[in-house]
C-alpha cells in the first residue's frame, strides 16, 4: 500500500478520544494520525537537516552537542537585597548549578532607585534590588566571576547593570577577557510582550547597538544581547509567532548595529537567543530546530554572510512559567520535566527549570533545588543527552519543523511589508496577534478542549498548601537606608561630572534631530569622534563614581524621552 494510502487508512481507523473532535498541537497546528514520507514532498534531508554543527544547523550548532559538553544549568534567581540573593546563588552553585542567572526587581528594571516614590512596595519583590555598584559587589560576593558565567535579565537599563558587573570585576582585578555571560538587552520584546521599557524605540535601538559594540571590542566571551521569544510566548503567542517575532526583532537589531558602523563579522556570531520551553514536547523540539534553521538562512540569504557559521543560533531556554498552576502545585514538577526534555531534545545551550511553587510566589530554597535536580536527572539518568538530535528523520518531527519554519517566514514577510519590526511594534501588530492567540488559548481551556490537569479536569477537593517564600517589608527600608548612606559617603562633585558626561554622550549618540552625529563634546575643552560603544564607557565611569541606576537612567530620560503607546488593541 502506498504511504499516502497507509496514512489515510490509519486516520480512518483511529478512534477519537471522548470529547476530542480534532487533534492539534498547543499552537493550534492540525495533526494527522500518522505521518509518512509522503507528508514531506519538498523536504530534502541533506539540505534541510544536514549534520550537527553544519549549515543550516537544524540538528544543532555543535557536531557532538551534549556528548562533548552538557548544557549550562543556569537557575534564574534573585529577590530582596543583594546579600539575600547572594546566599541563594552560592547555595545553587554548591548543589551543581554551572552558571548564575540574575533576576532584578521592577524598580531596577525601569530605572528607578529604591527610594523613588514609584518604587514603593516593589523593592526586592520580583528580583533583587540593585541601586549602585556597591549593591552589585555584595550580590557577587564570593562568586568567582572568571570561572562562573552570568546571565542578567535586564533590558531598558542593560547598559547600566552591565557596567556595574564590569566595575565589580575591575575591583577584583579580573581582566575583561576572562568574563563570560549574557546581558539580555532586548528592548523590542518589552514593547511587544512585557512592558518594562523606558525610552522610545529609536534611541533604545541605538543604546542596544552601543552595548553590542562595546562588548564586541572589550568582552570577547560575553553575549551582548539575548533576543527573547520567551516573554512573547508567556504573553500567549503560538510557537510560530514566538519564532517569527523573535527573529524579526533580531533582524532589526542586526540592521541597527550595522548602521552604527560595526561589520556583521564582528558581532553576528555573538548574538544569543532565549526561548520558551512549553509542554507540547514534540512541537517545542521542532520549534527549536526550525528557529535554528531559519536564522541560519536569514543570516546567509538576507545579510549576505560569506561565513555560514555567523548564523549559528545559540539559545537559552526556560520552562514555561505561564503553564504552571497554583492548583496541585506538585504537578508542576512533571510539567517542568517535560518542558526540560523538549529543550534538550531541541538542542538548547543552557536551561532554567522553573520551581513547582512559582505560580504562588518566588521559589523557596527547597523547590529551587528540586528544579535543579530535574535538570541533573535528565542529564545523568535519562539518556537523552547521549545522541545528537535523536528526533531527526522522524516524519512527524520533520514535517512539524518545516511547518513552523514556513509559518514564521510568512510572518516575517508580513512584518517586512510593514517596514520592519519597529514599525510593527509601533502599530501594535505583534501585540494584537499575541492577544488574539492568547484569547483563543484561554477559550480552549474554558471549554475543556485543552485539558490542564488539576485546573479544568482531575481537580481535588482538598489540597495540602505549600510553604511559600515571602519578602519582608523591612528589606525595603534597609535598602533605602543603604542607598541614602551611599549618597552621603560618595564624592558628589565626581558623580555630577560623570553624569554630565553620560548626558553629553547620549546627546551625541542621537543628535538634536534624532540622528547619529559624528562628534560630541565630552568635557569643557574636549571634542571626540563618536565611536560605537563610547556611551557605555561614559556609563562605566559614572558607575565607578558610584552614581546610581536611577540617576544614570534619569540623564538618559532627559535626552531620549519616554515611550508611550499610541495604538489601541
Amino acid at each position: 500500500m502506498p504511504p499516502g494510502r497507509l496514512a489515510g487508512a490509519a486516520e480512518n481507523k483511529a478512534p477519537a478520544r471522548q470529547g476530542k473532535a480534532r487533534f492539534r498541537t498547543a499552537s493550534e497546528i492540525d495533526l494527522s494520525a500518522v505521518y509518512t514520507r509522503a507528508d514531506l514532498p519538498d523536504h530534502d534531508s541533506c539540505r534541510d537537516e544536514g549534520f550537527p554543527g553544519e549549515y543550516p544547523f537544524t540538528r544543532g550548532i555543535q557536531p557532538t552537542m551534549y556528548r562533548g559538553r552538557l548544557w549550562t544549568m543556569r537557575q534564574y534567581a534573585g529577590y530582596g537585597t543583594a546579600e539575600e540573593s547572594n546566599v541563594r546563588y552560592r547555595y545553587l552553585l554548591s548543589q551543581g548549578q554551572t552558571g548564575i542567572s540574575i533576576a532584578f526587581d521592577l524598580p531596577t528594571q525601569l530605572g528607578y532607585d529604591s527610594d523613588h516614590p514609584l518604587a514603593r512596595g516593589e523593592v526586592g519583590k520580583v528580583g533583587v534590588a540593585i541601586d549602585s555598584v556597591e549593591d552589585m559587589d555584595r550580590l557577587l560576593e564570593g562568586i568567582p566571576l572568571d570561572h562562573v558565567s552570568a546571565s542578567m535579565t535586564i533590558n531598558a537599563t542593560a547598559a547600566i547593570l552591565l557596567c556595574m558587573y564590569l566595575a565589580v570585576a575591575r575591583r577584583r582585578s579580573i581582566p575583561p577577557e576572562r568574563l563570560a555571560g549574557t546581558v539580555q538587552n532586548d528592548i523590542l520584546k518589552e514593547y511587544v510582550a512585557r512592558g518594562n521599557y523606558i525610552y522610545p524605540a529609536a534611541p533604545s535601538l541605538k543604546l542596544v547597538a552601543e552595548v553590542v559594540a562595546y562588548c564586541s571590542r572589550h568582552l570577547p566571551r560575553w553575549s551582548p544581547i539575548s533576543i527573547s521569544g520567551y516573554h512573547i510566548r508567556e504573553a500567549g503567542s503560538t510557537a510560530v509567532q514566538e519564532v517569527a517575532f523573535t527573529l524579526a526583532n533580531a533582524i532589526a537589531y542586526v540592521e541597527a548595529v550595522r548602521q552604527s558602523g560595526l561589520p556583521l563579522e564582528e558581532f553576528c556570531s555573538r548574538l544569543s537567543f532565549f526561548f520558551n520551553a512549553s509542554s507540547d514536547v514534540l512541537e517545542e523540539a521542532a520549534k527549536f530546530r526550525a528557529a535554528r534553521r531559519l536564522w541560519a538562512r536569514i543570516v546567509v540569504e538576507r545579510f549576505g554572510a560569506a561565513d555560514p557559521t555567523l548564523g549559528r543560533l545559540r539559545f537559552h531556554a526556560q520552562t514555561s512559567g505561564a503553564s504552571l498552576a497554583a492548583q496541585q502545585p506538585e504537578n508542576n514538577i512533571v510539567r517542568v520535566a517535560l518542558q526540560a526534555i523538549a529543550a534538550v531534545l531541541g538542542g538548547t545551550q543552557s536551561l532554567h527549570t522553573n520551581s513547582m511553587d512559582e505560580a504562588l510566589a518566588l521559589p523557596t530554597e527547597r523547590s529551587a533545588l528540586v528544579a535543579l535536580r530535574t535538570q541533573q536527572i535528565l542529564a545523568e539518568e535519562s539518556g537523552i543527552a547521549n545522541t545528537v538530535d535523536p528526533l531527526a528523520g522522524s516524519y512527524f518531527v520533520e514535517w512539524l519543523t518545516d511547518t513552523i519554519e514556513a509559518g514564521a517566514r510568512r510572518y516575517i514577510e508580513k512584518i517586512d511589508e510593514m517596514g520592519g519590526a519597529v514599525r510593527a511594534v509601533e502599530q501594535g501588530f505583534m501585540q494584537r496577534e499575541i492577544h488574539e492567540a492568547a484569547y483563543r488559548q484561554q477559550r480552549s481551556v474554558e471549554s475543556c478542549e485543552r485539558i490542564i490537569v488539576g485546573v479544568n479536569r482531575y481537580r481535588s477537593e482538598k489540597e495540602q498548601p505549600l510553604p511559600i517564600l515571602t519578602v519582608s517589608p523591612e528589606l525595603e527600608a534597609k535598602q533605602v537606608a543603604g542607598l541614602r548612606d551611599l549618597r552621603v559617603r560618595r564624592d558628589a562633585a565626581a558623580v555630577d561630572a560623570a553624569l554630565a558626561r553620560v548626558e553629553e554622550a547620549a546627546r551625541g549618540l542621537v543628535g538634536s534631530s534624532g540622528e547619529t552625529v559624528s562628534s560630541v563634546s565630552c568635557g569643557p575643552d574636549s571634542r571626540w569622534k563618536h565611536v560605537p560603544g563610547s556611551l557605555v564607557e561614559r556609563i562605566l565611569e559614572a558607575v565607578e563614581a558610584r552614581a546610581t541606576v536611577g540617576e544614570i537612567a534619569g540623564r538618559l530620560r532627559a535626552v531620549f524621552g519616554e515611550y508611550r503607546e499610541s495604538f489601541a488593541l
